[in-house]
């Protein structure tokens, strides 16, 4: 069953722009941007085939709508759901799923995540090319790295930058990102985010349960989004 599958069509939110993708993240509360496991429950499945990236820049869909939606400053983007696949979450969701992971002894950081937190601490925000210097590691090893945090909840995606090439400048959906930790994205706030979207303000990452509670609401609250969701792809999708 998918997403709007049980309260009819009309419920099943439809993304065909920036604004509509802002949408749908805020109405589901954290989603996949691919689709996985559980059928309908992406960012991709929610658009249309015609609006969907197709790699020559005729249409670049929520691959470059993914912009806006970072920038807002209310909308966490990351790798950090499916054992490490991008996904979108509203502050209202990801502080549950952070303060549930960060109390598990696997979702700890290394030696290697740990420089790379007191980078950001001095900082503010980090680059690949800078997670390499920093770490002296290849391209897929930094990738790997900030990936870990990602899944860890201890970093997400701060800002994405648009990359334009050639003598006529063509951007054809290459872009360039660079990280945070999730308390400098939400906690700072205050600022306007792209024309068209609300005003973001500084929101606290804190909860006032225990991380078990955060596990149950996440799980009710995916159960309710998709009522036919199995207990073993409920675990894939939040371990």
């Amino acid at each position: 069953m998918s997403i709007g599958h049980h309260a009819g069509n009309k419920d099943r939110p439809t993304v065909v722009s920036p604004e509509t993708m802002y949408a749908a993240i805020q109405r589901l509360g954290i989603v996949p941007f691919f689709e996985n496991i559980v059928p309908g429950y992406s960012i991709e499945e929610l658009t249309p085939p015609r609006f969907w990236f197709d790699g020559d820049g005729a249409a670049l869909g929520p691959w470059d709508w993914k912009i806006e939606c970072v920038r807002s400053g209310d909308i966490a983007y990351g790798k950090f759901l499916l054992g490490g696949k991008a996904a979108f979450a509203t502050v209202e969701w990801y502080r549950e799923l952070l303060n549930w992971r960060r109390s598990l002894p696997k979702y700890q950081p290394t030696a290697d995540g740990a420089r790379i937190l007191a980078y950001l601490e001095e900082n503010g925000s980090i680059g690949i090319k800078e997670v390499r210097g920093l770490l002296g590691v290849k391209k897929s090893a930094a990738d790997a790295a900030i990936s870990r945090l990602q899944l860890q909840c201890r970093v997400v995606t701060g800002d994405i930058v648009r990359v334009y090439r050639g003598e006529d400048l063509h951007y054809n959906g290459w872009q360039t990102s660079s990280f945070c930790t999730p308390e400098a994205l939400f906690d700072a706030g205050g600022a306007p985010g792209p024309a068209g979207f609300p005003f973001a303000p500084a929101v606290s990452l804190q909860v006032d349960h225990s991380p078990e509670t955060s596990y149950e609401r996440l799980v009710a609250h995916l159960r309710s989004l998709v009522p036919d969701v199995t207990d073993n792809q409920l675990k894939k999708l939040l371990h």
